[in-house]
């Protein structure tokens, strides 16, 4: 077998589908979603704009050890059902956007957006005043001077808000369902990754029935560790934020900067150091060839920027530039471009594995299914999925048409709605069906934008009809796994969807309402959001009249260099039978933070070398996911503490005696 498979293998077949279906939304289900509602979520938002983070996988599992240890104490037992759908609520009710990986529901966005539209970014590239009023109110208006939602200059966006929300439950739903019929019950795919996050949803389980195993051990190993280092790098600037002007801060967030220090020896490389031990601790789970290509990308820039950089060949990089400023200009110079030319080669390689992989599958698979699903799983008639993701995308096309950007043309909207989303979601679920890979089609948005040769920066914030549903194909295949009914996602999405809504803008409107967001109370947002304000801004311009730093950015022959570069990567590393998951690190190295790439380094090496050796790799890749979200969970722990002593203080400081 060859190397680059052997991983893989370790996933599939570990769980088989029940015979009997449950509901899991119940009582307890309501109670446990006013729970993260309530509780989680404000602590999520200040752990982000603190931190970086949000609470993720901690989310699920205090709510979870919560509600089984309660169960354990009333003398009752939590079914695996009721498990799963505390599970999905917890991480639903955390979630947020993932621009600047906001937790904290449907306002993170608005608020995001009231950033941008002050931002020096937006002021130096000359868009502040192209952003739309049903984006946000303007620059000036009193509704962001005074920090407030309750304005009727917010009242467009938020409406735009919910409508959203609606619709987008409705176009999830609907594809990903007809997907789920279609890959897993028709094609009868394997879905290696579902029985590993099935059983991850499951497996404090076996505390309701009093019998405590190894997960729970290493789960609280995690979580002491969780504690121990957000005490120092969480608890103590949140406490002093709240009674200083400035939070004392003894461990550097979100990175120590040492891109001038390193200034002579490596000119025009944005190096830094992520202070953040997750980011170590998260190189355990993480395929090491990933970890190695993220390196390798890190090194990469090392050699080239230098190289560049004195053959005068990086213009808008100059001396004394920090990692914010020298991460911009590079990417202008150097990195957009060469990074949409590796993002379309893998692309092309991933559609091309799925080939093949189908190809393999459809000979080792024995027989198809049909679309006559199992009895007493909660399906309905298939048409009722085409329909509900037929009606919100035709909504997405008027709603686009006929108010928000209506000189856009109608055939790019009906493609990307009618055409574009369905075929690329189903080469995803396939592949997600058959590897357990996620894959997307990069820049289709930002091509077809351009070729559109569309005039105005509203478009980019326009509810485009353009998705992957893929990936939920696999999520209903965890539901069917778990024996819940499909029926108790319909009740919890329909239960959730006003809860979210008014948590998200109730926790935010406080939050902003105790400093601006960002400020130096928000130590992440304060460094980060600039630079990701930059490069939002960088693609803006391209359908705006003044595109001239764009055009700079986009240089066709380092896009073919980048193409050519993982092309040839691939093949080489295929004919040598090496782990071509090489080339997808190399690629995500590319697009994610370099302080990042040494931390979890560090860790996937003690990961893959000591680790490993030590237990085996089946048994410590489950060993590592249990460990990492007890961390998760001491980190979101101390977030949740320092949300609530943070707010109160700043209340009191607020009162008028």
């Amino acid at each position: 077998m060859a190397v680059r498979d052997q991983e893989l293998e370790l996933y599939r077949g570990l769980m088989e589908a029940p015979k009997e279906y449950a509901e899991g939304f119940t009582k307890r289900s309501i109670i446990g979603a006013f729970f993260v509602g309530l509780i989680m979520m404000p602590g999520s938002i200040y752990l982000g704009l603190l931190a970086g983070q949000g609470l993720g996988p901690a989310a699920e599992w205090v709510t979870i050890i919560l509600f089984t240890e309660a169960a354990r104490r009333s003398f009752t037992v939590l079914r695996r059902q009721e498990i799963y759908i505390l599970y999905y609520m917890a991480g639903a009710l955390t979630g947020g956007i993932g621009l600047v990986a906001l937790s904290g529901g449907p306002f993170a966005g608005l608020i995001w957006n009231q950033y941008l539209v002050q931002s020096d970014a937006a002021l130096g590239f000359g868009i502040r005043d192209q952003i739309p009023y049903w984006v946000v109110p303007s620059a000036d208006s009193p509704a962001l001077v005074e920090r407030t939602f309750f304005h009727p200059h917010w009242f467009v966006p938020i409406l735009l808000l919910v409508l959203g929300n609606i619709l987008g439950r409705l176009n999830w739903f609907g594809l990903g369902y007809v997907l789920f019929r279609i890959t897993s019950d028709v094609e009868r795919l394997p879905f290696p990754m579902a029985p590993i996050a099935a059983q991850a949803a499951t497996a404090l389980a076996e505390v309701t029935a009093k019998t405590e195993g190894w997960r729970w051990h290493l789960f609280s190993i995690g979580a002491v560790i969780g504690i121990a280092f957000g005490l120092p790098y969480v608890g103590i600037p949140a406490f002093t934020g709240s009674v200083l002007t400035r939070p004392v801060q003894l461990i550097p967030i979100p990175f120590y900067d040492m891109t001038l220090r390193l200034e002579r020896t490596f000119p025009a490389v944005p190096f830094a150091l992520s202070t953040d031990l997750g980011a170590a601790i998260v190189g355990f789970v993480l395929p090491f060839w990933v970890v190695i290509g993220s390196a390798l990308a890190t090194l990469a820039s090392l050699i080239i920027n230098p190289w560049l950089a004195r053959n005068q060949l990086m213009p808008t990089w100059s001396p004394g530039m920090d990692y914010i400023q020298t991460s911009f200009a590079t990417s202008v110079d150097f990195w957009t471009s060469f990074g949409i030319g590796t993002s379309a080669a893998v692309a092309v390689i991933g559609i091309v594995s799925i080939l093949r992989s189908a190809s393999r599958m459809k000979r080792e698979t024995s027989g198809r299914g049909t679309f006559q699903p199992p009895p007493g799983r909660g399906d309905f008639p298939i048409w009722i999925g085409i329909a509900l993701f037929a009606a919100s995308t035709l909504t997405y096309i008027l709603l686009c048409r006929l108010w928000l950007v209506p000189k856009f043309p109608l055939v790019f909207l009906v493609f990307f709605g009618f055409i574009q989303s369905p075929v690329e979601s189903y080469i995803n679920a396939r592949m997600i069906g058959l590897t357990g890979q996620y894959i997307g089609i990069p820049m289709v948005r930002e091509a077809s934008f351009i070729l559109s040769r569309y005039k105005g920066v509203d478009i980019w914030f326009a509810p485009i009809p353009m998705s992957n549903h893929g990936g939920q194909a696999q999520n209903l295949r965890v539901v069917e796994l778990t024996g819940t009914k499909i029926t108790s996602i319909i009740k919890a999405e329909l239960f959730m969807l006003p809860l979210i809504l008014i948590c998200s803008l109730c926790f935010w409107q406080y939050m902003w309402k105790l400093a601006p967001i960002p400020s130096t109370a928000y130590p992440y947002a304060q460094k980060m959001w600039h630079l990701q304000a930059l490069r939002s801004c960088l693609w803006m311009t391209a359908t705006a009249q003044n595109n001239e730093m764009f055009m700079r950015a986009i240089n066709w022959k380092y896009i073919v260099a980048g193409g050519a570069s993982a092309l040839g990567s691939y093949g080489v590393l295929s004919v040598l039978q090496l782990p071509v998951m090489l080339v997808w690190g190399f690629v995500r190295g590319l697009g994610g933070n370099p302080m990042d790439a040494i931390p979890q380094l560090f860790g996937a090496l003690l990961s893959q070398f000591y680790f490993v050796r030590r237990y085996g790799m089946r048994e410590w890749k489950q060993y590592s996911a249990v460990l990492v979200a007890g961390y998760a969970c001491g980190m979101g722990l101390i977030g949740m503490g320092s949300a609530a002593i943070a707010m109160v203080m700043k209340s009191i400081r607020q009162l008028p005696y």
